[in-house]
């Protein structure tokens, strides 16, 4: 049993180095930026296989549904900066809705997942961008995803429904499949992406800010104008996260 158990653990490493390797990331590498992201929406339009595709390009086919918070990171290169992405997986029942509000706090991207073939679920996306943006930052990044889109005989939501609605709202929009892995990479990608234009742009104001006014860099270097280390809280609301996660999958 424990040699089955390494071999299952030495398999999802292999993988995970090959992810890695594929996106110009390895071991070694210095950690630039930590981004959190949270993915929300709806109960059972599949946050966490999407999440599960992105971070170890698995599905499973008997998950459950996710009780309080986890959350699952990987490493990427982005114009040469190494970004590790920490993503929260937030249960969509509305009974822990206000246990999950809380930790919007530090998050600087948001994947809004609907189910494509439940209309209701994209008739609630108005709802959670408006929790989403009382509760988190201004600048916060928003892409919009439309899942299952493998399930092209039950469609319930037109394309151009969510086109229009992330036109409206400024969200990106992607439609993907957890199950194939169709755009999933892509999408997050381009959110990682987006969020690291926007803090460099933050960066370089900081810097433009410092240099005008000839304020002195201070010990802990928030003023030097060359990086900011986005990280997604103190080491103890991890922690704290980690006793409250119960997912199958």
């Amino acid at each position: 049993m424990n040699q089955e158990m390494s071999g299952a653990e030495d398999q999802k490493k292999q993988q995970q180095d090959q992810m890695n390797r594929v996106n110009g990331v390895h071991n070694e590498d210095k950690i630039d930026y930590v981004f959190k992201v949270v993915v929300i929406g709806d109960s059972a339009v599949g946050k966490t296989q999407v999440l599960s595709r992105f971070a170890k390009n698995e599905f499973c086919f008997d998950s459950k549904s996710t009780i309080g918070v986890e959350f699952q990171t990987r490493t990427v290169s982005i114009q040469s900066k190494v970004i590790k992405a920490q993503i929260w997986d937030t249960a969509g029942q509305e009974r822990y809705r206000a246990v999950t509000s809380a930790y919007y706090r530090g998050a600087l991207g948001a994947m809004l997942v609907y189910d494509i073939t439940k209309r209701q679920t994209f008739d609630h996306v108005a709802r959670w961008v408006e929790e989403l943006r009382a509760h988190a930052d201004s600048s916060i990044v928003i892409m919009l995803i439309g899942n299952k889109a493998d399930l092209v005989d039950s469609r319930a939501v037109p394309t151009e429904d969510a086109i229009e609605f992330a036109e409206r709202q400024g969200l990106f929009f992607s439609e993907t499949s957890a199950l194939s892995g169709h755009n999933v990479e892509s999408a997050f990608l381009k959110l990682l992406e987006e969020i690291f234009n926007m803090v460099s742009r933050k960066t370089l104001l900081m810097g433009s800010v410092a240099n005008g006014n000839h304020i002195k860099q201070t010990n802990n270097g928030l003023l030097k104008g060359l990086k900011i280390d986005v990280i997604s809280g103190p080491d103890f609301e991890v922690s704290e996260m980690k006793k409250l996660s119960a997912c199958s999958c």
